[in-house]
């Protein structure tokens, strides 16, 4: 078959994975709601698109913290990739090198940083999780900093696992080929098999819950690398991570795996990006599976997007060429949108591009005499 979208790895994937591994990346928390918005959201954006422009020559590069890609299109950090396919975070590196943008290494990869590095030149942040054990943080960052990543993507939105019944029904645990690479040397790479989820239990032993606005600050203090806020979905902490002394902001619900009902990270980026008033860039991730989403979201004021499961998803169907094929497909798609909408660069991309269900109030029922 002819895959001609990304959302069709997902049916093969499914195919493809075992059952625990599958439902391990696809599902959300709990009733799933927040899951489906992440999706739905997008539908309620139309275009305004202008016509009669020249857009024989349209420009798709960026900067993200200083360093040139060729696109707004990155990829978010997904955990244990090696149980989508043998090659895991390997493959990833690769393709995202070849198509000139970002890798988002997990801390829960299946592959080291030292490992990733080695696959060749390439731009790549960290996604970092808290440990309670704060030297594991200190030497896990500084070894993110040798292997020559150059950002720190702090995960604040997961003092504890949000209640994925999918893994509580299958008892998700890592494959025992398998270990979280990053943390081998310090008896912290494997996961015990629970009651429930094993990864759920892993988090509460490990993962520090007293993590708070300070430690933001801390983490400047053990590293030099500029620090990306993930999972900020409101006003008042995009106001708060700037004045921590965050680097930028990515808008997340962690692909809707935390908080059900929290909403579509779509539908709280406007908010966050008029709180951050331009002083520090504002990125998106959640949702995102069309060149069309990728414009809507810089026209609402991302500067860029990641995608998360597409990369899984790919990976699993057909390794490092799939990834491949997802930032080719969603590239093109997006470089189209742009012409059919009239803009020749990111910068053209405007608010006045689009019009939402929620610009302007719907008219209140006129009651009958």
């Amino acid at each position: 078959m002819e895959i001609t979208n990304v959302s069709e790895y997902d049916a093969i994937a499914k195919q493809k994975l075992p059952k625990m591994v599958y439902d391990y990346y696809a599902s959300g928390a709990e009733d799933q709601w927040t899951l489906q918005e992440n999706r739905n959201a997008f539908s309620r954006i139309l275009f305004r698109p202008r016509i009669l422009i020249d857009v024989s020559k349209i420009d798709m590069t960026t900067t993200v913290l200083g360093f040139k890609i060729s696109m707004p299109i990155m990829i978010a950090p997904t955990a244990m990739q090696k149980m989508a396919h043998p090659e895991g975070e390997y493959a990833t590196a690769r393709a995202a090198s070849a198509a000139g943008t970002i890798m988002t290494l997990s801390s829960w990869a299946t592959s080291s940083v030292e490992e990733v590095a080695s696959t060749g030149p390439g731009i790549r942040f960290f996604q970092l999780y808290v440990y309670k054990d704060r030297n594991v943080v200190a030497q896990l960052v500084r070894r993110a900093e040798r292997a020559g990543f150059k950002a720190i993507a702090l995960t604040v939105d997961t003092p504890r696992l949000g209640r994925r019944e999918a893994d509580i029904k299958n008892r998700f645990t890592l494959p025992p080929f398998l270990t979280l690479k990053n943390f081998e040397g310090l008896d912290l790479g494997k996961m015990d098999k629970a009651d429930d989820s094993g990864l759920a239990s892993y988090v509460a032993g490990q993962i520090d819950r007293s993590l708070s606005w300070k430690d933001v600050k801390w983490l400047q203090t053990i590293t030099k690398l500029p620090i990306l806020v993930k999972g900020v979905l409101t006003a008042e902490d995009t106001r708060i991570a700037i004045q921590a002394g965050a680097a930028g902001i990515i808008v997340s619900n962690h692909g809707a795996r935390q908080l059900d009902y929290v909403p579509a990270t779509i539908m709280a980026l406007e908010e966050v990006v008029k709180a951050a008033q331009g002083r520090v860039p504002v990125f998106l991730d959640g949702g995102v599976r069309r060149g069309t989403d990728v414009f809507k979201a810089l026209a609402l004021g991302a500067s860029g997007i990641f995608i998360g499961r597409p990369v899984v998803f790919s990976l699993a169907a057909e390794g490092e060429a799939g990834v491949r094929k997802v930032l080719s497909m969603l590239r093109e798609e997006f470089e189209l949108t742009m012409a059919l909408s009239g803009c020749r660069s990111l910068k053209e991309i405007t608010r006045e591009h689009i019009v939402t269900d929620w610009d302007s109030p719907h008219p209140r029922p006129v009651p009958r005499l």
